[in-house]
């Protein structure tokens, strides 16, 4: 009974995948309730996402129309509201670009666009009363079923409960509208076949994560790199470690998606360091582990890079950093020396970081809150690990330093006037400016 069950579990596995293939890739959209632009899908506030649409919010209890004119035309009218919103799309896993059109011809706006697990592309957009921007970012689509080179699905990575409400792992392009005044006129959504991906490995210092007020440098790089050439695919999650990372068959996702001239950022150990047994440690089965990564990423024609953990905020009576990580992140250098590869030396640079804030300054980089600050936070948060949105941007202006200072060829794909990053002179807390999305938790992501 058991193989039957098997066996048709899989068949329905090859029927969606087969499915997939025929779903619609492009899509139009124009926002507000005058009537739609040629070629456009008009969306309403009434618009709701269902799978049988395909297309549409998911909270629009905050949102409203507004119609400037009636006039055929994308810019005539948007949608708005006084909350964030967000509007989800029915698409085949892959890089798209995504453009959307913001502003209002008879006032002004401000609007941050972020994707599936609050992904940030598109921060503070201002325009000027009757200014209409555009702005285009490319974003990676994943599902959980790993397929071959024709298609055929023939394995799934091994989810753990929570990454079943995620807003990656669906079959679905999330996006979150924010910000004071978020006016959006329209959507356009078409598939990237040739941008490099980089694709990301780790745990939950790497991971998108889903809630307020967590956040990890994975889901802050998109917003350096230029949209259409660079695309971002972010398969980091909590609490792994290289091995569970590669036994829950994340590894082999990602290198299904894999094409010559792409990228693997790999980036582990607060978790490794915690496995006990016989032959496990740094210099033995983590460096063991760290080479298959880098040999299976090779047999693919992609580029492995090597990333060290960054410290923990782990502060000595003197005011320097202790370190708590043992000789993990000598062995992720070791290994990248031995095997040619380029260092991302983050917890050296995140050292400098950390004691060029100090003890006390350093606490608005990491999640310590009172209790009662965000919904259903009843207790203090107090996580030396987990950084908050400010921590994780001046954690990944660490890595983008490193990677124009390592002189990798994706360089010449960074957005122009990204200035020079000296961890010993981080950039001050009261100019980060992130507005808060409506997903919030009290609970700390896996590992610490």
């Amino acid at each position: 009974m058991t193989n039957h069950i098997i066996k048709f579990c899989f068949a329905l596995l090859l029927i969606c995948s087969s499915a997939t293939a025929q779903q619609k890739t492009s899509f139009k959209f124009d926002f507000g309730e005058a009537t739609a632009a040629k070629g456009y899908i008009a969306i309403t506030p009434q618009t709701i996402y269902s799978d049988a649409a395909g297309f549409g919010f998911i909270n629009a209890a905050d949102i409203k129309a507004v119609t400037r004119n009636k006039k055929n035309s994308i810019t005539s009218d948007f949608i708005t509201g006084s909350k964030p919103f967000f509007f989800s799309v029915k698409i085949p896993e892959g890089n798209y670009d995504v453009k959307v059109t913001l502003g209002d011809i008879n006032g002004t706006s401000a609007t941050t666009v972020r994707a599936e697990c609050r992904r940030l592309f598109v921060q503070n957009i201002q325009t000027k009363k009757g200014e209409i921007k555009t702005e285009t970012f490319t974003v990676h689509v994943k599902d959980s079923l790993i397929r071959d080179a024709n298609g055929n699905v023939v394995d799934k990575v091994k989810l753990k409960p929570r990454e079943i409400n995620y807003f990656h792992w669906d079959n679905q392009l999330t996006l979150e509208f924010n910000d004071t005044a978020a006016k959006v006129c329209a959507v356009e959504i078409t598939p990237n076949t040739k941008a490099i991906t980089i694709f990301l490995s780790g745990n939950s210092t790497v991971v998108d994560q889903d809630r307020e007020p967590w956040a990890s440098w994975g889901q802050m790089i998109p917003s350096f790199f230029q949209p259409q050439n660079i695309c971002i695919a972010n398969y980091a999650e909590s609490g792994e470690t290289l091995s569970s990372f590669k036994s829950a068959k994340r590894l082999q996702k990602l290198l299904s998606l894999m094409k010559a001239g792409d990228y693997l950022f790999i980036e582990f150990g607060h978790n490794d360091q915690k496995q006990k047994g016989d032959g496990i440690g740094p210099f033995t089965s983590y460096k063991r582990d760290l080479k298959f990564f880098i040999s299976e990423v090779r047999k693919k024609g992609g580029i492995p890079v090597l990333v060290t953990s960054m410290n923990r905020r782990t502060f000595d009576s003197s005011g320097h950093i202790t370190n708590s990580l043992g000789d993990y992140p000598e062995a992720v250098r070791q290994t990248a020396k031995e095997e040619n590869v380029t260092l991302v030396d983050l917890n050296a640079m995140s050292k400098i970081m950390y004691e060029a804030w100090g003890p006390e300054q350093s606490i608005k980089a990491f999640v310590h809150y009172p209790a009662n600050t965000f919904p259903g936070q009843d207790k203090k948060l107090e996580d030396n690990t987990h950084f908050n949105t400010y921590g994780a941007y001046e954690i990944c202006r660490c890595i983008v330093q490193s990677i124009q200072d390592s002189k990798l060829p994706v360089i010449k794909y960074l957005k122009p006037g990204i200035t020079k990053f000296d961890p010993a002179h981080p950039d001050a807390v009261e100019n980060w400016y992130w507005p808060q999305s409506i997903l919030m938790a009290a609970v700390k992501p896996d590992g610490n």
